[in-house]
């Protein structure tokens, strides 16, 4: 064993022992497929209960072959010109089973949303994928279809996200300084964007997979490197220029941070606040130091900020450790789920090490400084190009981690990873339920229209529920890649009121968002969570 394979098992061996011996450490970890044949890099849920996973064709053979000796011919493919292995799968949740899927051309570090109808559109890549749109539909035996120049630019390292009118914007990526839509504009179909000029550091970028929310106004919050804009996509316009976080270090990649947009609570307010948070990320000069064989200790803060403040600040945090290349995953209570990555390093190829096997709990109405709770840790390292993404019964999938160029399984210090694992928060413990609702009514797949009053029938069979603290919420599941969900978004429902009808049964009343700006059009994930213990999901379409 090389002197610097020890060095990691021994990092290895020190979180897990000091992770176990926290006392408020929660959560449990499954191990769902040794294997599922391919390194998820991208990773997509959908409204039948599948998840989308695919890598790049250009990393060489998978170790999933494609079904019926089926092989792709691709005479542009920097690998592999005739293919017969997968680079995609579907997974089956609740069947924990999974099938090959083919993509024709190269999906490296590409980008997606789910539209209005449930169809997850996925765009870009590299080499001859870099201006493919390519659709999967939610069916049992349905794959990939490809759509040839369906992007109007070359898009790679771009973030998307669904619009209030049911279009998807695409914003940035490698060289790109633009936006574009899908379904493609009558007119120009490429936008400039300044923004994503400025904040590109020469030489190493630090503004790719750029951070973009829809904020409650209907405009875009776009965050690159280590600030943001407020814009205006239909008039071309920055509404607003929010402060530097303090410090000034790169939070994008590939000094790759994450951020999430907190959840959207008290919806019927004549003005409703809306919050990010950024999590994580490399120092400057972590990259290039990286490159030379010198790994700097990632960041260890937070910034949470208030969009819709007039006079926005940055408010500083200290997490429990620092973190670079990780996920941030809303889970259905409203809580955040810190998740994956590294200490030390940034993202690219070998250029992570210490990776972080504990996941920590960010509590967002919790008082600064009692917000971070560290959870129990996995086993196996996520590195660079790996995923995480909520399901309906509350778990959390994490899969992939390829920090190098093809597969690589053998004399290195984090090898290629294969397996599908599930974290299971803590409210899915046994030992809550009884105070675990469980949605009898309505039945998954139920249209909702906005501003509309609804009732859930649920049941919870404790001998004492706490009607004050019954809250529905929706989810809008994300395209997940480079540690940034694409389209996340929580929306607090809260509850009108709550009806005992006996037999431990109860009706809950709430109020669906008023407009498209607080939830786009399309299918969500509905929870009603009660004392902190969220119901299995329902799936429910807003039109």
């Amino acid at each position: 064993m090389s002197a610097s394979i020890a060095f990691v098992f021994s990092v290895l061996l020190l979180q897990l022992l000091s992770a176990s011996l926290t006392s408020a450490a929660d959560g449990s970890w499954q191990l769902l497929q040794k294997s599922i044949g391919i390194s998820a890099m991208h990773m997509q849920l959908l409204r039948n209960d599948r998840v989308i996973m695919f890598d790049r064709t250009d990393f060489g053979p998978s170790n999933l072959s494609l079904p019926g000796g089926k092989c792709r011919n691709d005479p542009t493919d920097t690998a592999l010109q005739v293919d017969c292995t997968a680079h995609s799968v579907e997974y089956d949740i609740f069947a924990n089973k999974f099938r090959a899927l083919t993509v024709q051309t190269d999906t490296w570090c590409s980008s997606g949303s789910i539209m209005p109808d449930g169809n997850l559109v996925q765009t870009g890549g590299f080499n001859d994928g870099d201006r493919r749109v390519r659709v999967f539909s939610p069916c049992r035996t349905c794959d990939w279809n490809e759509i040839p120049n369906g992007l109007t630019a070359r898009r790679w390292y771009a973030s998307n996200h669904l619009l209030p009118d049911g279009r998807q914007i695409i914003i940035g990526g490698r060289g790109q300084f633009s936006y574009e839509f899908i379904p493609k504009n009558l007119v120009a179909n490429k936008i400039n964007l300044p923004f994503l000029s400025e904040t590109n550091d020469k030489g190493i970028e630090n503004n790719l997979y750029p951070f973009v929310f829809l904020n409650v106004d209907g405009n875009l919050f776009i965050f690159a490197n280590n600030r943001a804009i407020l814009f205006d996509y239909i008039n071309n316009q920055v509404v607003r220029t929010y402060p530097t976080i303090p410090g000034g270090d790169p939070r994008s990649y590939p000094s790759t941070g994450s951020a999430v947009l907190l959840p959207l609570k008290n919806l019927k307010a004549a003005a409703i606040q809306a919050e990010v948070l950024v999590c994580g990320g490399a120092p400057k000069g972590a990259y290039v130091s990286s490159l030379k064989g010198v790994f700097m200790k990632a960041l260890d803060t937070c910034a949470r900020i208030t969009i819709t403040d007039p006079n926005p600040q940055w408010v500083m945090e200290t997490m429990p450790m620092a973190r670079v290349m990780g996920d941030m995953i809303l889970l259905p209570d409203g809580n955040v789920l810190l998740i994956n990555g590294a200490g030390s390093g940034s993202a690219g190829w070998e250029q992570g090490r210490e990776p972080v096997l504990t996941p920590v709990l960010y509590r967002p109405d919790n008082s600064i400084g009692s917000r971070f709770e560290t959870q129990n840790p996995t086993t196996i390292p996520r590195m660079y190009h790996s995923t995480a993404a909520l399901v309906r019964d509350g778990r959390v999938l994490v899969s992939g981690s390829n920090p190098h160029a093809f597969y690589n399984f053998t004399g290195v210090l984090f090898p290629t990873e294969l397996s599908l694992e599930a974290f299971s928060p803590g409210y899915m413990d046994a030992k809550f339920d009884s105070l675990r609702p469980t949605i009898i009514a309505p039945k998954s797949m139920s249209g909702i229209r906005y501003r509309k009053k609804y009732t859930i029938q649920v049941v919870i069979t404790g001998d004492k529920v706490d009607e004050n603290s019954v809250s529905v919420t929706m989810f809008a599941p994300a395209f997940n890649t480079h540690s940034f969900s694409m389209n996340q978004r929580l929306l607090v429902l809260g509850n009108d009121k709550v009806t005992a009808l006996g037999n431990s049964t109860y009706n809950v009343e709430a109020t669906t968002p008023r407009s498209g700006n607080l939830a786009p059009s399309g299918f969500y994930l509905l929870f009603v969570v009660h004392q902190g213990i969220p119901s299995q999901g329902i799936w429910v379409r807003l039109w």
